[in-house]
């Protein structure tokens, strides 16, 4: 398995890959995984006893923002030990993360052995503004990868839809992403104050802006809104906050550890993810497993989560948040009543099934299919 990211590293697609991995040691699939550190030598680590971890030492600056030159690094040096691991073991299929680069990477030795790609988001041409001039060099190379792959599968219907634009031709398939209901639970709790959380990163894409800006409308001081993650918009969402007044109700809380941030779900109100586009995000099936109601954006596989258990708005609109997140300072029975939908619809989304779903791919590839 390929994934340049894994954590502490990244946000969905590292923390998809590790609980996937760990479904896989229960079943004693015998995985290698060829990812990043911010070490400067190899780490390796297990899950279980069929489940290795190779970190490559790439000397990372940031947890979350990956340079050009980072990128290239982890490149070049999975494709030698790669090479080393393949001499050691027998495979049978690759499975990449991503499919830039991992999926380019695992191009490379499609004569040697089968690979699928699990498309996560940025991957797929048009879904980051910030990577436009990118994709348009990209293309060729992503349709190549996807084209020799044994299959291609994206982590939301939406997703699909958009790399369909790419290539029309193309067979991919959706596997969505899981969640753990037994780390994620609810506990709801009465408290003259609504607690608004975003668990994200600090980058335009992610759109905080706009709700920073709908907390600025909301001129009650019974609204606090956590956001928990880091990025390169920190520094100006922290003077928005103050250019807005609102700096005393909106609480940066940093990056905060896989282990503590189940805690801070508990605690609570009301879950907002105001993407400008999105794949399948964690943070908003964590938040549903919490039992939360949630607020989201028509974007990528937001929608799909969808059931009497939130409120849908658009994106880059701070107006139609603040009128949303209003619409549950006084609401207590809403809050319960779609926090109950939320975690019915987590419960149909554990890791056990995703894995099963991998596992089938894997084998159709392997079969001929």
């Amino acid at each position: 398995m390929l994934n340049y990211e894994y954590p502490p590293l990244g946000g969905g697609g590292s923390n998809a890959c590790k609980y996937l991995l760990e479904e896989f040691a229960e079943k004693g699939l015998a995985v290698d995984l060829v990812t990043s550190s911010q070490s400067s030598t190899l780490e390796t680590d297990k899950i279980g006893d069929t489940v290795n971890i190779y970190r490559l030492p790439v000397n990372k600056k940031s947890i979350h923002y990956w340079t050009q030159r980072e990128i290239m690094t982890y490149s070049l040096k999975a494709n030698r030990f790669i090479k080393k691991l393949m001499k050691e073991n027998d495979y049978d299929l690759c499975h990449a993360f991503f499919g830039i680069p991992c999926g380019a990477i695992a191009y490379l030795f499609r004569n040697k052995i089968p690979y699928i790609v699990s498309l996560r988001g940025s991957d797929v041409p048009g879904f980051n503004k910030r990577f436009s001039l990118q994709y348009v060099f990209l293309a060729p190379i992503i349709k190549r990868v996807w084209n020799s792959a044994g299959a291609v599968i994206a982590n939301s219907k939406g997703l699909r839809e958009l790399a369909l634009k790419s290539s029309p031709d193309q067979e991919i398939g959706v596997i969505r992403n899981g969640i753990d209901i037994s780390e994620f639970k609810p506990h709801f709790e009465t408290q003259d104050t609504l607690r608004v959380l975003c668990v994200s990163r600090l980058i335009e894409r992610k759109g905080i802006r706009f709700l920073i800006e709908a907390i600025g409308m909301l001129k009650k001081d019974r609204v606090e809104l956590i956001l928990v993650g880091e990025g390169n918009c920190e520094g100006e969402l922290k003077e928005l906050a103050k250019d807005l007044e609102v700096s005393d109700r909106v609480v940066f809380k940093g990056y905060v550890g896989h282990d503590r941030i189940s805690d801070i779900y508990k605690e609570s109100d009301l879950f907002v993810l105001p993407s400008l586009n999105e794949g399948m995000s964690n943070a908003l099936l964590e938040a549903m497993a919490s039992g939360l109601p949630v607020i989201v954006t028509d974007t990528g596989g937001t929608t799909e989560l969808l059931d009497g258990n939130g409120v849908l708005v658009p994106m880059g609109d701070s107006g139609a948040i603040a009128e949303a997140v209003c619409g549950f300072v006084d609401d207590l029975e809403t809050r319960q009543r779609m926090g109950g939908a939320s975690r019915k619809i987590a419960e149909r989304m554990g890791w056990g099934a995703v894995g099963e779903e991998y596992i089938k791919s894997y084998e159709s590839v392997l079969s001929g299919g």
